[in-house]
């Protein structure tokens, strides 16, 4: 619980960091210099999973583990980012001959460098997550996200124009390796390919195979609306999902190292594994509910207030999207239960039924352009997020009721809360300012959510939890500073 309330300590400080810095260049920048850069970016957004391999889950998961192993599989990542390097230049030409942007050309050749980049520290961060040395990890991707944004708004600042935005993410890869390199003093050696690492190879590609699915689907909407409307409409709809995901990614995807390495822990204990999935699964849910509720009530004012009059049109966008978050909060805690269970191969497969139904979605969306992908998305992923879970947990005996017990009554107060505050803000607050009416309607929409969650469903596990590990927190505290 501490590494967990320690990575979303940082993950909290990098999303003010990036939300900070997005909010800049979005000033000095505009939509059409955003959806250039991020024409290219949602193919190279591939890049840690094809470099990666699963390896990371495959160190996690496993009992024991060699240097030679880890030797090996460190060279693998680097083979497989140069080989895509080289790959993704020689596809430089073809990306700007598909959108019809040369500039695309001199952007993809240079972000080309972030395949060999992130292989460079997979190993390293895959070594201090299997000892839980998180510290170590939260220091190496604060620094990073700061000196690589204090770069990027001083090139836009320069008039270096979306060369800044290319920049970045190469800039916070390649200080990552060099902390990576520097808190983990470990030097690869010779690669010896034995059973042992064909074997966790062959569990790494079946993590592989969901998250490329996976990562197709999510970013298909993004080379859909480049094609289709332009890198204008593509530059709303990206800084709308670029809010979104940095809560997603704070609620939820930040705790998946310490979840996996905590439960697999359990793996002998089925039913303490399964009461402590519960309580940890009933906590986040709770956490991330309320939150994105309360962005579905405030987006439209958040985006004016943060990014200016220029990017109105990507609130109602976040608004949309923030309501898809209360189901794709819960949703993205299913590979805690598939690598905890050993069972990659079922993690592929969903990923393969998931990817496709979300292409669906986004073919009947698309027709209606970016506010009609995000509906089609939000749907099916409530559709979606009770079945992700009750699949992955059936090796270990979880089922529907118990995904049900655990989440669907924060689901539900989250999404009366999120009517009555919307209801709140264009009714009788439509008047007030941007400030003002997020100020009134965000209070209105939680204590909504803590009257049906805590006073009718009688919600109050995350709440004791929460105070248990404060208490803990402090008292650990004092230990140290003593």
């Amino acid at each position: 619980m501490r590494s967990g309330a320690l990575l979303v300590a940082a993950r909290l400080v990098n999303v003010i960091v990036q939300v900070g810095s997005t909010i800049l260049l979005a000033r000095l920048l505009g939509p059409y210099d955003f959806g250039l850069v991020t024409m290219v970016l949602a193919l190279t957004i591939f890049s840690p999973f094809l470099v990666d391999l699963g390896t990371t889950d495959a160190c996690s998961q496993k009992a024991s583990i060699t240097r030679q192993e880890i030797s090996t599989l460190f060279w693998l990542n680097i083979g497989m980012g140069t080989a895509l390097t080289l790959a993704f230049a020689a596809a430089s030409g073809l990306i700007a001959s598909v959108f019809g942007e040369p500039a695309l050309f001199e952007i993809a050749l240079v972000s080309s460098l972030t395949f060999v980049l992130t292989g460079l520290s997979v190993q390293h961060y895959a070594l201090m997550r299997r000892a839980m040395e998180f510290d170590r990890i939260v220091t190496i991707d604060v620094g990073a996200n700061v000196i690589a944004s204090v770069v990027a708004i001083f090139m836009a600042l320069s008039g270096w124009g979306y060369w800044a935005l290319a920049v970045k993410p190469l800039l916070t890869l390649g200080l990552t390796a060099i902390g990576a390199w520097i808190s983990c003093p470990w030097v690869p050696g010779r690669p010896r390919v034995d059973d042992e690492v064909k074997r966790m190879v062959r569990f790494g590609l079946g993590v592989t195979g969901f998250t490329l699915t996976d990562n197709a689907a999510r970013s298909a909407d993004r080379l859909a609306l480049g094609y289709f409307f332009g890198a204008g409409t593509l530059g709303y709809f990206q800084n709308a999902m670029l809010l979104y995901n940095n809560l997603l990614s704070l609620l939820t995807e930040s705790l998946h190292n310490v979840a996996i390495s905590a439960l697999s822990r359990l793996r002998e204990d089925p039913v303490a594994l399964k009461r402590s999935w519960a309580s940890a699964l009933s906590m986040v849910t709770f956490a991330s509910t309320a939150a994105f509720a309360v962005l579905a009530v405030t987006g439209e004012d958040l985006i004016v207030l943060l990014l200016g009059e220029k990017w109105a049109p990507a609130g109602p966008l976040l608004c949309i999207l923030a309501v898809r978050g209360m189901a794709q909060g819960v949703e993205r805690t299913m590979g805690w239960l598939h690598v905890v269970a050993g069972r990659s191969d079922r993690w592929m497969r969903w990923g393969f039924m998931s990817a496709a139904f979300q292409i669906l979605a986004l073919a009947v969306g698309l027709p209606f352009g970016a506010t009609g992908v995000a509906i089609s998305y939000a749907v099916a992923m409530f559709v979606l997020f009770v079945p992700a879970l009750a699949y992955a947990g059936k090796p270990l005996g979880i089922g529907i009721k118990d995904v049900l017990a655990a989440t669907g009554p924060q689901v539900v107060a989250g999404c009366v809360a999120a009517v009555a505050g919307c209801a709140a803000a264009h009714l009788s607050l439509a008047d007030l300012s941007s400030f003002a009416r997020l100020v009134v309607s965000a209070p209105i929409c939680f204590a909504v959510y803590l009257v049906v969650a805590v006073g009718v469903f009688r919600v109050t596990e995350p709440l004791r939890l929460a105070l248990t590990l404060l208490q803990d927190l402090t008292a650990h505290r004092r230990k140290s500073v003593g």
